[in-house]
């Protein structure tokens, strides 16, 4: 019984990706290509809390997050999908945010270690 469902599985993702043009193709590419690394956002966080022994957040998260984001709303944009867009325009708002405060509270850090 599973065996006969993952022949239908493998029978229907290829000829799924048979009929698929080179062009979408890539653009099936390029949205893996970003959903892996949003989903790596995690592993990076999961690895970098247990190292600290203590659940925090490292900068990198952030970096995926708005890399892989702004990949996957590339591809929902391109196959007009509301609810790619939709799901991941806000995210990457937030994203860039955390970043741009994330940078601002570095640089006064800095300053400050610099005047004294």
């Amino acid at each position: 019984m599973l065996g006969n469902l993952f022949s239908q599985l493998g029978d229907s993702l290829y000829q799924h990706f048979n009929g698929m043009a080179g062009y979408d193709l890539l653009w099936l590419a390029i949205g893996l290509a970003g959903q892996t690394m949003f989903m790596m956002r995690f592993i990076v966080q999961w690895i970098y809390s247990e190292r600290h022994g203590q659940s925090l957040i490292p900068v990198s998260f952030w970096y995926l997050s708005l890399g892989g984001g702004l990949i996957v709303l590339a591809y929902g944009v391109h196959r007009l999908d509301p609810v790619i867009i939709l799901g991941q325009l806000p995210g990457t708002l937030v994203y860039s945010r955390n970043l741009m405060l994330i940078h601002r509270q570095r640089k006064a850090g800095l300053q400050t270690e610099l005047a004294s």
